[in-house]
């Protein structure tokens, strides 16, 4: 049973007492005939050749709530792939698309944002998950979207209900919900969250106080998470990036046009299994280097935007603090290792926070070369605005391409 501490400004939701399958998916069924719920599953060609994708299938096949499942396949154009995921996704009885995000189609209307100096990102989870929002906002079928990864090794119908719920809820009602949950098996995992994000925050904080947007971020239990719900107003004003720092940006979005007593977190499971990330330690163009170096960008810009003045001497400061005060993490992981029996790598975790200390300052240099440098992707509002029937366009699209 977890805990029912309220942390932050936000509300969080425990997991408390035993599952009671029957009792969610019943609520959420009645919840989705006023408030109809989408599901996002951006996807990529490796993930369609995993395991996990399988399982993930025999769980939401069987969600009696879903009025849409919109899969996202990008970063390939073999048409082979395409057909592949349309008959892998065959399966869900659900109302269901998969959006061929890097096929010639979508190729051509990315071409037309480009012509009138908007941007769709590169191709990645960035860009997937902005396209089917935008599918989802030009059908006007669903009122809450839904998004989770398809490498989720212990998927459960449970995590989908538990996300879903303080969004779909018209008595809980809130605008935005966040998953949150532990990343534990034999050992500790979520390294990037507890050895680069979490020292961050709380260095910032060290360095210019208990800044509104600094406390928001340090009240989330796994601010990385690629689990969330929202209604779709958010989908249509918030702006995401094409790179690594999607999840925190997403936070920073929802914070400038929500108030907070409209954002909160759930535990949506016990524990959470994915694929890991390499460190390439050598390379912060790739693996978990790049991830560092784009989060810490990202939060860069938006402490700018909240008028935080960034020095070079802030920045030296800053990463003196942030070794320090991950190193001070280490040692409190490696405790809680030792009280909970797990195994626990001390040098390799100071090893990494060592590597996460080196794209900390690439980060800062990135940033005050180019500080009005920005990944993110238009909203929606916008597109529509520069592009009248943009929307239009890529729901055909999307129906084309699925033969209907």
């Amino acid at each position: 049973m977890a805990d029912f501490y309220q942390t932050g400004v936000l509300a969080t939701f425990h997991r408390l007492g035993g599952l009671d399958i029957g009792r969610l998916e019943g609520d959420l069924t009645k919840f989705n005939k006023h408030r109809p719920i989408a599901l996002v599953l951006p996807t990529t060609p490796k993930e369609l050749d995993a395991p996990a994708l399988r399982g993930i299938l025999d769980n939401i096949k069987d969600i009696p709530y879903l009025n849409e499942i919109v899969v996202t396949l990008g970063r390939t154009d073999d048409p082979a792939r395409f057909a592949q995921a349309r008959k892998l996704f065959s399966v869900l009885p659900q109302r269901h698309r998969v959006i061929w995000a890097s096929g010639p189609r979508f190729l051509e209307l990315y071409r037309l944002l480009e012509a009138n100096a908007l941007s769709a990102g590169e191709d990645g989870k960035g860009r997937s998950a902005w396209t089917a929002y935008g599918y989802i906002l030009a059908r006007e079928q669903s009122k809450v979207i839904g998004l989770h990864d398809c490498d989720i090794v212990n998927h459960s119908r449970e995590m989908v209900g538990r996300l879903f719920y303080p969004v779909a809820s018209p008595h809980i009602d809130y605008a935005f919900c966040k998953g949150y949950y532990a990343r534990v098996t034999d050992r500790m995992h979520g390294r990037v969250t507890r050895l680069f994000v979490t020292p961050l925050v709380r260095s910032l904080i060290k360095l210019f106080g208990h800044l509104p947007f600094l406390v928001y971020l340090d009240s989330f239990r796994y601010a990385l998470a690629g689990e969330f719900a929202m209604i779709t107003d958010l989908a249509r004003m918030n702006r995401i990036p094409g790179d690594w720092g999607l999840e925190v940006e997403t936070l920073a979005e929802v914070y400038r046009n929500y108030s907070l007593r409209r954002i909160c977190q759930a535990e949506i499971c016990e524990t959470y299994e994915h694929k890991h990330q390499p460190l390439s330690a050598e390379d912060p163009r790739t693996g978990l280097m790049k991830m560092a170096v784009d989060i810490a960008k990202s939060v860069f810009r938006n402490l700018a935007i909240e008028s935080v003045v960034l020095s070079d001497s802030a920045l030296r400061t800053l990463i003196i603090n942030f070794q320090r005060t991950a190193k001070d993490a280490v040692k409190r992981h490696r405790d809680d290792a030792d009280f909970n029996g797990l195994v626990f790598d001390y040098h390799q975790e100071t090893v990494m926070v060592e590597a996460f200390t080196r794209a900390l300052r690439i980060a800062g240099e990135a940033f005050m070369d180019d500080p009005l440098y920005s990944p993110l992707i238009p909203s929606w509002n916008r597109v529509a605005s520069a592009v009248p029937g943009f929307l239009d366009r890529l729901r055909d699209a999307v129906e084309a391409d699925n033969g209907e």
